[in-house]
């Protein structure tokens, strides 16, 4: 019988190896070497050194002087990416209705004009870190007031921070929130 289980466990001890350790250990490796910023999360730093975020994942920003996100469904309070996931509220819901109106309402009281879906609704994971740029050019006169700039100079921050679509057709022309405040902080603190 021992005969028969020794090849069988010295394989999966074998494979467990490989497939559990190293090829992990080397997949890894090669990714810290080859694109290390986003092996490490593509995490930003502020001017001390400091670990405030990522440009991966989506983080709310309060305050009129700042460019915000769209609303997070991750989490009883938002932005829990431990809890990433939508709401998996369907078009005909009320709750989904109600909090759309709200978001529009609110969106309102800082520009007139269409409100872009994007600043008004979830994303599938409830923490995209991008915005479109039709939601950022919706939110510029308030983010000029807030910190004193000219129209003319929070638009062309805007432009200087649209990524096209990935490929020239893959998905479409976004802002992420989290560089732009950032490059804001850095034009105007």
């Amino acid at each position: 019988m021992l005969s028969i289980l020794r090849p069988a466990l010295v394989l999966v001890a074998a494979l467990t190896a490989i497939t559990g350790g190293l090829y992990p250990a080397l997949v890894t490796g090669l990714a810290g070497a080859v694109f290390p910023d986003q092996a490490h999360g593509s995490l930003a730093m502020d001017a001390q050194g400091r670990i405030i975020g990522s440009r991966l994942i989506g983080q709310g920003f309060a305050g009129d002087g700042y460019f915000h996100a769209r609303p997070s469904a991750a989490g009883a309070e938002g932005w829990d990416a431990a809890a990433a996931s939508g709401s998996n509220l369907g078009p005909t819901s009320k709750v989904l209705l109600d909090r759309v109106r709200q978001g529009v309402a609110a969106a309102r009281a800082d520009a007139d004009g269409p409100v872009p879906v994007d600043l008004v609704t979830a994303s599938g994971s409830g923490l995209d870190p991008d915005i479109s740029p039709a939601a950022a050019y919706f939110q510029a006169d308030r983010v000029a007031r807030a910190r004193g700039l000219g129209p003319a100079e929070v638009h062309g921050l805007i432009a200087g921070h649209i990524r096209p679509r990935q490929f020239g057709f893959l998905g479409e022309a976004r802002v992420n929130v989290l560089e732009l405040n950032l490059a804001l902080d850095k034009m105007a603190p």
